[in-house]
């Protein structure tokens, strides 16, 4: 659901903005920010979507524990940037919640993997390095858009949102549905 709750919010709140929101240039907190147009959606949106990230850390068994800690902050981070909405000039403490909610998805990978013949594909070592270094570059251009003001900020945070959305999901499907071997070296997926 996380994929799908953030998109939908992100979207249902930029229409309810004013034409002057440029979606590639503006950030997904300045649609919950003090002052923006119907603010309630993206707040609501971002507790939503945290409290999905909640229930995965909490039902991810077949994941390392540090790594399902990890996502357990950073959800409980996303709980925090809902509470502490932007506000003009900059806030502070929505600045260090989103920081450590980004860091905490985009690491979580990294304490989750599990070696064994049995482990499901997106759990793998090799698998969790290269999800943490996809996920850290789309971070760091996230912060490279906001320290350099380029103009693709909004663009940038979405890009690195639903990449930390999705993963989650792919995870827990590749635990639910594994990998099956038909024949010597043939596999498939249910």
């Amino acid at each position: 659901m996380a994929p799908v709750l953030l998109v939908g919010g992100w979207t249902v709140a930029t229409r309810m903005q004013p034409p002057s929101f440029d979606p590639v240039a503006d950030t997904v907190s300045a649609l919950a920010a003090v002052g923006a147009a119907d603010r309630w959606v993206m707040t609501l949106t971002f507790l939503l979507v945290a409290v999905c990230d909640t229930v995965t850390a909490a039902a991810l068994r077949p994941a390392g524990a540090p790594g399902r800690l990890v996502l357990l902050a950073a959800a409980l981070a996303g709980m925090l940037v809902a509470l502490n909405p932007e506000h003009f000039g900059g806030s502070v403490s929505h600045a260090i919640w989103a920081g450590i909610g980004f860091g905490g998805m985009a690491l979580w990978p990294a304490g989750a993997w599990r070696r064994g013949p049995s482990v499901p594909w997106g759990l793998r070592p090799g698998v969790c390095a290269c999800v943490v270094a996809v996920l850290v570059a789309l971070t760091a251009w996230f912060g490279a858009e906001l320290i350099t003001g380029a103009g693709q900020a909004g663009l940038a945070e979405r890009a690195v949102g639903l990449a930390q959305a999705l993963w989650p999901l792919v995870v827990v499907l590749t635990c639910r549905f594994p990998s099956r071997a038909i024949s010597g070296s043939t596999a498939y997926a249910r």
